[in-house]
Formats: structure tokens, sequence, C-alpha cells
């Protein structure tokens, strides 16, 4: 059976309430979406498999935002989805440097003759660039970030991010469509100084 639909106003009532309670419900509801979110990450890069599970980069993200939650306060479920893909972004950029930074274990993992090929896409360079292109989402435009977080992080529907936009999905699908461009020219800037590695594929 596929995963139930989720209410804009359930989890508005939810927010409303503001109280620990309220919030476990929340972070409920929001798990599948994040549980999604690591096993899409891990597709695009299976070798980091090797280091983590996808339960333990939900784990990861869920505690990042509970303690968040604990601090700041959501008013609205367009805050709470913006709050959320932004701990899941810095998780999948903190597992990126922790495994695969100079002392990392993936950047100084045996690297012998019949692993060549896969090395090429669990390089120190690769995981660089996946760590670079999170952060660049911060540098989007605001209309655009919003947009991208939803769509990508969260796992809202156009629908969905057109209602907690107040806006069409129109307008959510040309401000992913350019958000989407800049990131791809993000890459492409760079790919002089990652050539021969694979980047973050945005479709």
């Amino acid at each position: 059976m596929g995963e139930p639909p989720i209410s804009t106003m359930q989890l508005q009532a939810l927010l409303d309430q503001g109280n620990d309670q309220a919030y476990e419900e929340l972070l409920g509801l929001a798990s599948v979406r994040l549980q999604k979110l690591a096993r899409k990450m891990l597709r695009d890069f299976p070798k980091l498999r090797r280091w983590e599970q996808t339960d333990d980069i939900f784990q990861s993200a869920a505690l990042r935002l509970h303690r968040s939650l604990s601090e700041v306060k959501p008013e609205s479920v367009r805050q709470f989805f913006g709050l959320a893909a932004t701990q899941i972004r810095r998780t999948l950029i903190d597992l990126a440097r922790h495994h695969y930074g100079p002392l990392g274990q993936g950047a100084n993992h045996d690297s012998s003759p019949q692993r060549e090929h896969q090395a090429k896409a669990d390089s120190p360079e690769t995981l660089a660039a996946w760590a670079e292109f999170h952060e660049q989402v911060d540098e989007l435009p605001e209309d655009q970030r919003e947009v991208f977080q939803l769509l990508w992080y969260s796992g809202t529907t156009q629908k969905e991010a057109a209602e907690l936009l107040n806006t069409s999905e129109r307008t959510v699908l040309r401000r992913y469509h350019k958000a989407k461009l800049s990131l791809r020219n993000f890459l492409s800037n760079n790919e002089e100084k990652r050539h021969g590695h694979e980047s973050p594929g945005i479709t």
C-alpha cells in the first residue's frame, strides 16, 4: 500500500499546538519523506552505503530536526518544511565531509586496480562536489530556494507546494526549473576542476 496522503490542514493543526507532543507527531508524519530522501541520495552515490545506511542518514536528519524544533517554532507548514530541508541538507554535507575529508575513511580507503572503476565515483573530488551542490542551494534566490527545498528535499508534490506557497502550480514549476538551471550552471562552472569525475545529477 502507498503512503497515505497528509493534508496541509493536518500539519498546520499540529504546528498551531506548538508543544512537544505535537512536534513528535509532526516528525512522525515527516519521517517517510526523510527516509525517501535518504534512499534517493544513496542511489546517487551508491558507494556511500559502505559507510552509511538509509536508516543512519534518516536518524541523523531526524535528530537535527528534533533539536531545531526545540529552538525554532515554525508557524506554518511552509516554514516547517523549510526547516526540515535545511537540516537534511546539513546532514548530507556533514556525512560527505566526515567520510571523504582528508582524514576520512573513504578518502583513505584501498583503491586496488580491480576497484579502479568504482573508486572514480567514490573519490573525494566527487563527494566534495556533492557537498558544494547542497551548500549552493542556500545561494539561490529565496523564491527558488523555497520551491527547490520543498520538491527536492521534502518530497512535496507540485500541487502541495503551490498550496503551501499560495501560488499556482505553473509558478512552482517555473521557479523549480530556474533553480535547477542555476544549480546546473554552478556544476558546469566547476566541471573543469573536477574533470573526469561524476557530479551530482540535476534532471
